[in-house]
């Protein structure tokens, strides 16, 4: 039954009670399959329209130490969905006037002046050169600019290492390819972002991110460092065992010690831990055209830019027929993994499999909240396609 019907439904007088109304189906149950396989522990979904949230479910198990059923409400590290938040955050200081994408990365970060370029690396010898151009705030936006793809973050020195003293690493690393030239997927890129929001706003960037988006949202579990309380809702990381038979514990990747220590950097480029029910107010704000309950974040042309390719026809993403927008990977060409999705519809996933998508034809954001580590491919993943396949058919006629 669409939601069509429903609605209709509804308001057929005297025929029957809300409490009588036919729920919509399960989707959660479309990752029964995998937790029964052992792919996965458990997962929540979400399903979010412009007006309310649609699904909000569980399966599986938090920590499968235990028996008790994965709650709605467990904590995931979201990773690299972190990275539309960032980007979203920059573009409200383009907004005020304090940036613009074209803008050189060096006008604002003094250390990139000078930046080289890699012409020639052999074993024996690198020979640098001048790029064409400076890397832009654009170059990074798109992952485009670059930058080195590892840097002291991949190792150790991340729970020592300032943002400020990460980006500046980067700065002094010379570029891999010219700036704009192609798509390399670049965590320092959007790093760089972070600390160009410190610098346009004066404020620390996670200050920032709570102050414009995450507590104006009611975004209360969204953080960088969760608490005590938080990280016994945290959903165990799970990486498969050596014969494939199974799952067996693994740590969070870049991030060791204690996760409440605010010394710790917060990783611009996917450093947050977040749940279902915060996600609900982000994506349905975007939904709205960066409105959300009388309050506006971001307008409505900010967002169209952000969602239109900014690169052409060139390679990008990790899945076929994507195009890259300004922090958001955008679905051009629905085929494969997001063949259950509308053209135009845009997102972003995490390195342990979270995913975020929105359609902005159907007007729906569909969530997958995980935490599995050793995925070939975490776009590409088979829940993926589950559960996005199961979203559309209960939620997805258009309107």
């Amino acid at each position: 039954m669409t939601r069509r019907s429903l609605v209709a439904l509804a308001f057929l007088p005297f025929v029957c009670s809300a409490k009588d109304l036919p729920k919509a189906p399960p989707v959660a149950d479309s990752l029964k399959p995998f937790v029964d396989s052992k792919t996965i522990a458990g997962a929540v979904t979400l399903v979010v329209g412009k007006d309310r949230v649609l699904s909000l479910e569980a399966v599986g198990v938090r920590d499968l130490k235990s028996p008790a059923p994965m709650p709605e409400n467990a904590m995931f590290w979201i990773a690299s969905m972190t990275k539309p938040m960032t980007a979203m955050a920059l573009m409200m200081l383009v907004e005020e006037g304090k940036l613009s994408i074209d803008d050189p990365v060096e006008k604002h970060l003094p250390e990139f002046k000078g930046q080289m370029l890699i012409e020639e690396k052999t074993p024996e010898r690198v020979v640098l050169k001048k790029p064409a151009r400076p890397i832009t705030i654009k170059d990074l936006l798109t992952h485009s600019s670059g930058l080195v793809g590892k840097s002291p973050l991949d190792g150790e020195a991340i729970d020592v290492l300032t943002l400020r003293e990460a980006v500046y690493s980067y700065a002094l690393s010379p570029l891999q390819f010219e700036p704009g030239s192609k798509w390399s997927y670049c965590n320092p890129g959007i790093n760089t972002l972070g600390r160009l929001i410190e610098v346009a706003s004066g404020m620390d960037y996670a200050k920032f991110m709570e102050k414009r988006l995450f507590n104006p949202l009611g975004m209360k579990n969204t953080t960088f460092w969760p608490s005590k309380a938080q990280q016994a809702r945290l959903a165990t990381s799970y990486k498969p065992t050596a014969d494939n038979q199974g799952l067996e514990e693994t740590t969070i990747k870049y991030l060791s010690g204690d996760l409440s220590d605010r010394k710790r950097m917060p990783l611009a480029a996917g450093g947050l831990f977040s749940c279902a029910e915060d996600l609900a107010k982000i994506y349905q704000m975007v939904l709205n055209s960066g409105l959300l309950n009388g309050r506006r974040y971001l307008k409505e042309e900010t967002l169209k830019l952000m969602t239109t390719s900014q690169l052409g026809d060139m390679k990008v993403s990790f899945a076929d027929g994507m195009n890259m927008g300004l922090g958001f990977h955008i679905v051009n060409t629905p085929m494969g993994v997001t063949e259950a999705l509308s053209p135009g519809s845009f997102g972003h996933g995490g390195a342990y499999g979270t995913q975020a998508w929105i359609d902005p034809v159907r007007g729906l954001a569909i969530v997958l909240l995980i935490q599995r580590a050793g995925l070939p491919n975490s776009d590409q993943s088979e829940m993926r396609a589950a559960l996005q396949k199961r979203a559309v058919e209960v939620f997805g006629s258009k309107e």
